[in-house]
């Protein structure tokens, strides 16, 4: 039976988005494994950038701008995959700087805890890959399922506790240093790192069917996407576990 990306559920939308129906062939100049890494190489040390910046002074008054501009990028891309080669690099910087505040903040508050979420996300991302590399973990249609409606119901949840949030109040535990809410949080980080594995099946997957060779950058946003998004939940369960040492 021949392959479609609508068979895969990324939890990551702007994967979803991007490969739910196949692309045309493209002579040489296609999507490859290697050329994506490289991508996600480029994009990962130009977000360690923006977060050295967003960590000065100069970086707070700005985090605000940078998180709308992130918000409005990664909107524009998930849409425009095509735009992705050179809308990607500056989405990269944006969510830099933001990340950057936000662990300084952090770090103010607990020391040290910047540097270890930062770890733990690395730490995180190669055991995912190496669990997906020998097959350990597999992209099941029942593993697919279930990590994408588990995604689905965290981006729900929060967005519940947003509109909460306006009124004074916030969703039960979620926020809590409590022993719930520090199991809701691990539940969180886990579905997050599974997303990884996700992430790489549908770019093993466009690489296989040939998909064309900007789509190696929006592979790459797509797994910032992800790392974003692991690592300030990352830094959230530290935070709350450093809150209860005290």
């Amino acid at each position: 039976m021949a392959f479609s990306f609508g068979e895969l559920k990324s939890g990551n939308p702007a994967l979803r988005k991007a490969f739910s129906r196949p692309h045309a062939a493209y002579g040489s100049d296609v999507m490859t494994v290697s050329g994506t890494v490289n991508k996600t190489g480029i994009l990962f040390l130009l977000l360690i950038a923006g977060g050295y910046f967003g960590w000065g002074p100069s970086g707070a008054p700005l985090m605000f701008l940078c998180l709308i501009v992130g918000f409005i990028l990664a909107l524009v891309i998930s849409f425009k995959q095509n735009l992705a080669p050179a809308l990607s690099p500056i989405y990269a910087i944006a969510e830099g700087v933001v990340l950057g505040s936000i662990s300084s903040i952090a770090e103010r508050a607990y020391p040290g805890i910047a540097m270890n979420a930062f770890l733990l996300t690395l730490s995180t991302m190669g055991l995912m890959l190496a669990l997906y590399h020998f097959k350990v973990i597999r992209a099941t249609p029942l593993f697919q399922k279930v990590v994408f409606f588990a995604t689905g119901a965290i981006m729900m949840t929060y967005l519940v506790d947003m509109v909460m949030g306006m009124f004074g109040h916030s969703v039960p535990y979620l926020n809590s240093a409590s022993p719930i809410g520090i199991a809701i949080s691990v539940g969180i980080v886990i579905v997050a790192a599974l997303n990884l594995i996700m992430d790489f099946e549908v770019i093993h997957r466009g690489a296989q069917m040939g998909a064309p060779k900007y789509m190696e950058w929006y592979g790459g946003f797509a797994l910032i996407v992800t790392l974003v998004w692991l690592y300030l939940e990352i830094l959230n369960l530290l935070s709350k576990l450093s809150s209860q040492q005290r």
